[in-house]
């Protein structure tokens, strides 16, 4: 009875497919809807890995290099997604409000070139040295003005301008640590490398590819993973000499050491050289003098990770700690020259500030002249009409430190591109030519393809958005300058990987997660927001130029907002809630949760681990 009422109900459900029953039109027409429904799903699944910006790229980088060098590229990826965000944010909110509503130039001494630089302001070399008109526009601080409201809509220019330096860092705190922690959460309980080559050997091959160009490339990364495995299988049964490799540690600990203290003493010695030329008038030095602690630093930063790259040589680590080791000492070298530059910046703030003090008592001066030496207190005639360029102005601190940060990142930018076409290009072009009438195998010796340098790019990376986070405050241009570059990078460094670099003797496998590199991401960020804050808490603004003028302490603004335009009993609670009686256990509430968090995050890990390893035995007990 059973079997009868399964047979009768599978005739009643296919009975239009099996002969001429009723329902048979209505069947092929379901039929038809599903095979076209799964169509379009796998269409649309399709289209959405399409629309992913260079994922495609990415696929084909990671078959020919591997997973290592493909994790810079989607690193490179999610760091131009999170500078679209602070582009947006200082362009929608700070430059377009200011150059569509705020008083256009030439209205206020602010807003104009000065008398004796009109003559050079529109020269190439001005303009590139981001002086003249580009220094006295919307690209820096100085040019805001310091009105509450601007526009009809009474825009608040100088609240969104601290609200939005305040609301890009902390976004970029909570966007690394929620990556983190997805990429944590990700990472479970370690990799599962039972009978490794038998699941790539019998399970790699994807049997729905048509397209001949990616079946190739599936057959590259099934050779790059292969290759993968076997280096991580040689490392966990490597022996070695064990005092040997310690003394071979220790020295190359020590050459890094050394260099280090080179790089630092060299970047120290250029910018006190550099401060003496200010003094004495950059006018009478040339390019080279102008430009000599940002060309430094860039060189330094080119040819100190191929000195790191030979000494990591000695330590014979497996290639992933290698790696790790790499990256730390060229961290250290990028930091340490970083907080050299800005010592060296707090230096000529200082200088900045004291000349202020001297160009305010010679503006007294200067009005007091303006009225035939005497200042009328209760005078009733029209005030003196002056041309704004032919006014006195402040030395803008803030602008001078926007600029710097600026010619930075462009040389910085320049230099890395410069590498590319020289390092990589020119040297694969006269080996691919001259192999065959030279006197050594140019492929095999010297000087051979060069291999893609992870080490020295991510750290590039990370370095440079530590400048943007740092001096996008007094330049609101920057993160529109690292986007440019960014998307620029990717288009030229994948071309650059993909025809003039081979991949590395040693392919190895990267770990799940890129928490290595978004933790030194988030150092940076955390030693990149203090000097900021450093100046907006402690360091008086300029007094003539920037939505700040005029105020002792950049974030008075909060106040300000809080005195004109809320009640005043929302004052008294911001003022209660901001006591430092209540912030500071409110710290300490958090660290204590974070150490809690952490240490049962641990606890779990490990219990994961321990039932892993308990099914594990009890699987090779039953074979």
């Amino acid at each position: 009875l059973s079997f009868s009422r399964e047979a009768q109900l599978f005739v009643e459900k296919f009975e239009g497919a099996l002969g001429k029953g009723k329902g048979k039109k209505f069947y092929a027409y379901k039929v038809m809807m599903t095979k076209k429904w799964m169509k379009f799903q796998r269409d649309f699944e399709n289209f959405k890995t399409a629309c992913i910006p260079w994922e495609m790229k990415i696929k084909e980088i990671e078959s020919h290099f591997g997973s290592s060098v493909a994790s810079y590229f989607i690193f490179l990826r999610w760091m131009y997604g999170i500078n679209m965000i602070l582009f947006g944010l200082t362009f929608g909110l700070v430059m377009v409000p200011e150059a569509l509503m705020g008083k256009p130039y030439g209205s206020l001494p602010r807003k104009t070139v000065p008398r004796a630089e009109e003559a050079s302001a529109m020269n190439f070399a001005t303009l590139w040295d981001f002086s003249g008109f580009a220094q006295y526009s919307v690209l820096f601080y100085g040019y805001y003005n310091n009105q509450r409201t601007i526009g009809w809509l009474k825009f608040r220019m100088p609240l969104s301008y601290f609200l939005v330096g305040v609301g890009t860092i902390g976004y970029s705190f909570m966007i690394v640590i929620r990556t983190m922690a997805r990429n944590a959460n990700e990472e479970g309980g370690g990799d599962d490398t039972s009978f490794n080559f038998s699941w790539k050997m019998f399970t790699s091959w994807d049997y729905l590819i048509g397209n001949p160009e990616t079946a190739d490339n599936k057959f590259a990364s099934i050779t790059t993973s292969f290759k993968e495995a076997i280096v991580e299988e040689q490392e966990s049964r490597k022996e070695e000499n064990i005092h040997l490799t310690r003394f071979l540690r220790v020295l190359a600990n020590f050459l890094a050491l050394c260099t280090l203290a080179g790089s630092g003493y060299l970047i120290f010695f250029v910018v006190r050289r550099s401060q003496k030329f200010a003094l004495e008038g950059l006018e009478n030095y040339g390019w080279w003098e102008r430009n000599e602690v940002n060309m430094v630093m860039s060189l330094l930063g080119m040819f100190c990770p191929t000195l790191f790259d030979v000494i990591s040589s000695l330590e014979n680590y497996h290639p992933r700690i290698a790696l790790r080791w790499q990256l730390g000492r060229i961290f250290a070298l990028f930091l340490g020259n970083l907080y050299t530059f800005i010592i060296a910046l707090m230096d000529e703030i200082n200088l900045k500030l004291e000349e202020e003090k001297i160009v305010k008592y010679n503006m007294t001066i200067w009005e007091a002249s303006l009225y035939n030496g005497t200042i009328p207190e209760n005078s009733t005639a029209p005030p003196i009409q002056v041309d704004p360029a032919d006014v006195p102005r402040g030395p803008c601190w803030e602008t001078m430190v926007g600029q710097e940060f600026v010619r930075l990142t462009v040389s910085d930018t320049m230099t890395t591109y410069i590498t590319i076409l020289i390092g990589d290009f020119l040297r694969a072009v006269f080996v691919r030519f001259f192999n065959y009438c030279w006197c050594w195998d140019l492929e095999y010796g010297f000087p051979s393809y060069s291999e893609f340098d992870i080490s020295g790019n991510v750290l590039g990376l990370i370095f440079n958005q530590g400048m943007i986070w740092m001096g996008s405050f007094y330049a609101p241009c920057l993160p529109a300058i690292n986007v440019f570059r960014l998307h620029t990078s990717m288009y030229l460094q994948c071309w650059a990987v993909m025809c003039c670099n081979v991949p590395q003797e040693r392919v190895f496998k990267a770990s799940r997660s890129n928490n290595f590199y978004m933790a030194m991401l988030l150092f940076i960020l955390f030693l990149s927001t203090l000097p900021a804050v450093y100046t907006i808490v402690s360091i008086p603004p300029s007094f003539d130029c920037g939505p700040f003028s005029g105020k002792t302490r950049m974030f008075e603004v909060i106040s300000e907002t809080l005195e004109h335009d809320f009640p005043s009993w929302f004052g008294k609670v911001f003022g209660y809630a901001s006591n430092p009686g209540l912030i500071l256990p409110f710290i300490l509430l958090m660290v204590l949760s974070i150490y809690y968090l952490n240490a049962t995050s641990k606890s779990y890990k490990e219990a994961n681990l321990e039932l892993k390893k308990k099914l594990q035995s009890v699987r090779n007990r039953e074979f």
